[in-house]
Order: structure tokens, then sequence, then C-alpha cells
């Protein structure tokens, strides 16, 4: 893949004081909480850029996109963004700690020409079709790439990743610790021979898109529309998929909008193709914890099996439960999808159970109403729970994560998993470097 460096657009701390105040998660994953604390946090934070508060006056002369616009110029003009003077790549260093556990994950950004999917450029994911108009009308008003897409590649010499950890070596243009105790770091890497040496180093290489596909369709899309030569190029962030700190965590399902749903009846149409184990409990907050933990450490005893596929499931019916697939060839119906795609747990949830026996088709797998994506974060499992005992709900799915070999061998394939198959933990944040056209 063809990469150079470029001169980013940076907060400058003289101006917004500390720059970490500035700096947000990507748009997809901030809530309305999570927007106002944003926009509290600094009068220059990213959010109101990428994630702007809609109003109902809003028309084709005023509305988010429009303020997005005027944002930007003005912080522009205020030198609260400055252009950094030298072109740079970027080393983007993430400490974090799993489990008690501690992980590091080093990245370069810089920008990548963008390519058609195929040979070169390998989506995982299908992406909807709301959430990437959204992102074309950004970049239609502003003329500019704020989000950051997270893109694989493999290097067995480390060649990228040895270089920025020199850099890391020197003072960072930011440093900052986010809600989840994640810290982030941004080092320019301004010498010519190391950055010659990435270059060259990644001319031969493919990638698979991990995190980002709606910014990188989108980008595709505007290079086409705009005429904008500069548009051709995109500010990716590239991580090497044999490091250790490649962290993929999964993604839960909360169902609900299901006429006339009776959890009996679903399990036992379910037990038709799988195997149902249920941990039970009568009455007390302890009895419940127990019954959790048992059915998600028997989901990990599981996922230590390559030929097992299987997924948690609460109903309110005071039981967990741990569904098996026993009979294999239920997937056979999904079509002419590889093995590799029949393969995964997600797939086979989706096909089998969402579209199977729930009536949930591709055209409501994108309606929070009918289906809600959840991180495996700290207590989302307890959330989702929650949301079904409370009636907001009516099936929690607990899901194990993707296994990196699984979504190899999917894009080798050339096919893409199912919505919201991975989590990359942690996040890329916004608004460390912006590409402005």
């Amino acid at each position: 893949m063809e990469v150079k460096p470029f001169k980013a657009l940076r907060y400058n701390a003289q101006v917004v004081g500390n720059v970490g105040n500035c700096i947000a998660p990507p748009y997809d994953v901030i809530n309305a909480d999570q927007q106002e604390a944003l926009y509290r946090k600094s009068d220059y934070n990213i959010v109101r850029v990428t994630r702007g508060k809609t109003a109902p006056s809003d028309d084709g002369q005023d509305n988010q996109y429009t303020r997005a616009a005027g944002y930007l110029n003005k912080w522009m003009q205020e030198k609260a963004l400055k252009e950094d003077a030298k072109e740079s790549i970027y080393g983007y260093v993430q400490d974090f700690v799993i489990d008690g556990t501690a992980f590091q994950r080093l990245t370069f950004v810089a920008l990548g020409k963008l390519e058609e999917f195929g040979k070169t450029v390998k989506p995982h994911e299908q992406i909807f079709a709301k959430p990437m108009l959204d992102r074309l009308s950004l970049k239609k008003a502003t003329a500019a790439r704020f989000g950051l897409v997270f893109m694989m590649y493999e290097d067995p010499q480390n060649v990228a990743d040895a270089i920025i950890q020199k850099a890391a070596q020197q003072e960072p243009l930011v440093d900052f610790v986010d809600e989840q105790d994640v810290r982030h770091r941004l080092f320019a890497i301004e010498n010519d021979e190391e950055i010659q040496a990435i270059v060259a180093m990644m001319r031969d290489k493919s990638c698979i898109i991990a995190d980002g596909h709606h910014r990188y369709t989108t980008g595709l899309t505007y290079s086409r529309e705009s005429g904008n030569p500069a548009a051709k190029y995109q500010m990716l962030a590239f991580t090497n998929i044999l490091q250790q700190g490649l962290v993929v965590l999964a993604t839960h399902r909360l169902v609900g909008s299901i006429a006339n749903f009776q959890p009996e009846a679903f399990l036992a149409r379910l037990k038709e193709a799988f195997d149902v184990r249920s941990f039970e409990f009568v009455d007390g907050p302890e009895a419940e914890e127990q019954a959790r933990k048992d059915m998600l450490a028997e989901m990990r005893r599981l996922h230590e099996k390559e030929d097992e596929n299987a997924f948690g499931i609460y109903m309110g019916d005071r039981a967990f439960h741990v569904a098996v697939l026993r009979d294999k060839q239920r997937m056979d119906a999904a079509g002419t999808m590889s093995a590799a795609w029949k393969s995964l747990d997600v797939s086979i949830l989706q096909k089998l159970v969402l579209e199977g026996m729930l009536a949930i088709g591709e055209d409501k797998t994108g309606d929070p109403d009918y289906v809600q994506y959840v991180k495996d974060r700290p207590n989302a499992i307890h959330e989702m729970i929650d949301a079904v005992d409370a009636g907001d709900k009516q099936i929690a799915f607990f899901t194990n994560p993707v296994k990196m070999h699984q979504l190899v061998k999917v894009t080798d394939a050339g096919e893409r998993m199912p919505q919201k198959s991975t989590y990359f933990y942690p996040k890329m944040y916004t608004g460390l470097t912006i590409q402005k056209l």
C-alpha cells in the first residue's frame, strides 16, 4: 500500500490549554451523555465537529454539519488548530490494562492512497448505510478528515514498530489518559530515513480494515465525487497484526421488539439445532451472580476449542443459558459463503437465530429497536441484564470474541463478517491529527 507523510492539523496547547480535553472517542461510540460531557470538557473539543448536537430548527442552511464547518474554520483562524511545519509520520502509542495484564499497542498515522476493496485493502465487516451518509455529509461540509481508520498489516521484521518505539523516547506531542485509564501518546517521526523505511516496508503490503469501515468507504465516495486530488489520500492508522497489543474483544447483542415473544417457546425451538445448558438461580443477587459467572466460564471453555460454536443467553427467566451448535449442517443454508465465514459464532447467531428463529432480517439488524450492539467494556454485561430485567429488551446474547486467524481467513476469502462482529480495544481517539483537504 502506498503511504506518505503529511502535515497534520493539530491542537495548539498555547490556545486550547490541555490538549487531552479536546480529544474524543470515535463518533460512533459516543452516546448522548458522553456527548454532553465532552461539550463541557472544552469549548474546543472535537466532538462539536464529529458528533455535534442537533436541534429541532435544523435546516439546509443551519445544521450539525454547517456548524461543524464553522467550528473548524473558527478554530483555525484562532490558531487553536495549527498545521505542523514539517511533513511527518506520527507514532501513536496506547498503554492499557485488561484483567490485570498490561498491553501496549504501537501504531503509525500516515496518508494512505485510497484503493477500492480488493487485494490491497480488505474490509472485514458489513456496514450500515446511515452512518456512511452521515460521515459523507460531514466531509462535504468541512473538506477534512478527523477520525482514524484502523488498518492492520503484517510485518515480521517490525520495521515501523522499532521506529515508533524509538520515537517514544522523545517528548510526546500529546499525552493524556482517557476515562477507561488508557494512556494515549502521539509522537512525530520526522527523520527522512525512518519515513522512507516505513514507506518502503508498506509498499507491497495489503491491509485489513479493523475499525472505521464507514470512514474508509466514505473516503472512497468523497474522492470520486469531489474531484479534489488531495482526497485520493486518506489519513489512516496502521498497526502490525503480529503485535501482542492488538486485542479483540466481543460485541454482544441486545434484542427487542419481537412480537409475542415467549422465552420457553424460544428455548424449545433453539434446542432443535443447539445443545443448551442452563444455569438457573432462584433468589438473591449472589445466586444470580454465580450463575452469570458459570455461564461466562462455560463460554470461555468452549471458545478455546476450534470446532465449537457457542453464545450465552439471558431472557429474564431466572436462568443464564449457553447454546452450542449441534447440527452444523444448518449453516449450509447460509448460501455460498465460505466455510470460514460459516464457522463464526456471530454468523451462526445472525443466520440461525436472529434471522431464522426471530425473523430479524438484514433490514432490521441496523435498527436499534431490534438489535443493539454492546461492546464488551466494564459493566456491559450487567447493563444488558438490567435492560432485560427492566423490560427494555427481551433477549441478551453474549458472544465470545472473534479470533484473529478467523478474521484473516474470512477476509482472504474476500468476504465480510456480519455487522459489529469485532471490538478492537482500545479505540483510537479522534482529534490527535486532522487531515485538511
